[in-house]
């Protein structure tokens, strides 16, 4: 993010206000934003360059390009490290990237392998992007990342067999037991999603997070006079409390964002082949059915069409719900960082995406 880069004159957190909740929305359609990702290298160090001549001093005021170029860094660069995360596990490129496996679990007449194998995928995308996006102030061992791998890929793999066997045996009746075998794969992934940010961000409650107080204006005009920035102020301690908190906020955004995705799409696709004549009236053209390929191929197109525009819409609405950068009472967390907040009394922790 913008904060990792050198100079002592902070830029405004956002053009939108981050206490609300669609302040949060806007701004998280701008770290989502996939036109993000054409930057590149070259379009990386230029947005750096702008906005650490504005942190110098160099440029005076914000303007559109360097609003622009703010986006660019928060979207590449992690909070915590300063680094740019790995591409296809930006959030910028959250969308994208599972339509790979979504279009895997939506393949008709899977077998148990299959289903197994593309759980497996899943859970691997899932497990990149909750450590690409973590708090970085309390890193995972590998043993611990591997115990935990392999027990989200477990659970889900559990979810979807399960539900699959359980299904067809439902006394209801054909065409409900058919909309609950569409939701299969989603309610596979809603729940796993959840339980594998836990289970891969748990020690972070184990070890902590760093918390740091918030700083008042007073407070920002010293750094800047001795040449500081914020990130030179010291942590006060790895909380427990908030790691709980950054953890736990983060699973439940995870399912926000498949519930949606998990309903929707399956639903309005039910509508479309059942209810529109214009949909059956092309399954039946006889160049269509003279082509079972494309018999399959059209509808799993337009599902995946669905779930990409429900996804993009859905994303930054399930992100905002929790601020990234979370602000709390010091007195929420454990005794020994009582009476140490800044501005207001709150301490501030990176929540991660």
């Amino acid at each position: 993010m913008s904060a990792s880069l050198p100079g002592t004159r902070e830029l405004p957190a956002s053009q939108y206000d981050l206490e609300t909740y669609m302040g949060r929305v806007r701004h998280a359609i701008g770290i989502t934003d996939p036109s993000t990702l054409f930057a590149g290298t070259t379009g990386l160090e230029a947005a750096k360059k702008m906005v650490s001549e504005y942190k110098m001093g160099k440029i005076e005021h914000m303007s559109p390009a360097l609003w622009h170029a703010k986006k660019v860094v928060d979207s590449t660069l992690h909070p915590d490290t300063g680094e740019p995360v790995l591409l296809p596990f930006r959030m910028s490129c959250y969308v994208l990237t599972n339509l790979v496996v979504t279009a895997g679990m939506l393949q008709p007449g899977m077998g148990t392998m299959g289903i197994v194998g593309w759980q497996v995928f899943n859970q691997s995308l899932n497990v990149a992007f909750n450590t690409a996006n973590a708090n970085k102030s309390s890193p995972m061992s590998t043993e611990v990342m591997v115990k935990s791998y392999l027990s989200a890929v477990g659970a889900s793999c559990s979810v979807a067999l399960g539900l699959n066997a359980v299904v067809p045996r439902l006394n209801v009746s054909a065409s409900t037991r058919n909309i609950l075998g569409r939701l299969i794969p989603f309610a596979a992934v809603a729940s796993a999603a959840g339980l594998n940010t836990y289970l891969m961000r748990r020690d972070e409650i184990v070890k902590g997070i760093d918390v740091r107080p918030v700083l008042s204006e007073e407070d920002k005009a010293k750094l800047k006079a001795e040449g500081k920035s914020e990130r030179d102020v010291p942590s006060l301690g790895k909380s427990h409390t908030a790691a709980k908190i950054a953890v736990y906020e983060t699973a439940a955004s995870r399912v926000f964002t498949g519930s949606p995705i998990m309903v929707i799409p399956p639903m309005v696709l039910y509508h479309i082949e059942n209810k529109q004549a214009w949909y059956k009236n092309l399954m039946e053209k006889e160049w269509v059915r003279a082509r079972p390929q494309l018999a399959k191929g059209i509808p799993l197109g337009l599902n995946l069409g669905l779930i990409a525009l429900t996804s993009f819409a859905v994303l930054p609405f399930a992100l905002a719900v929790f601020p990234q950068q979370q602000e709390i009472s010091a007195e929420m967390l454990e005794p020994e960082f009582h009476g140490k907040g800044g501005l207001n009394g709150k301490v501030i922790f990176n929540r991660g995406l």
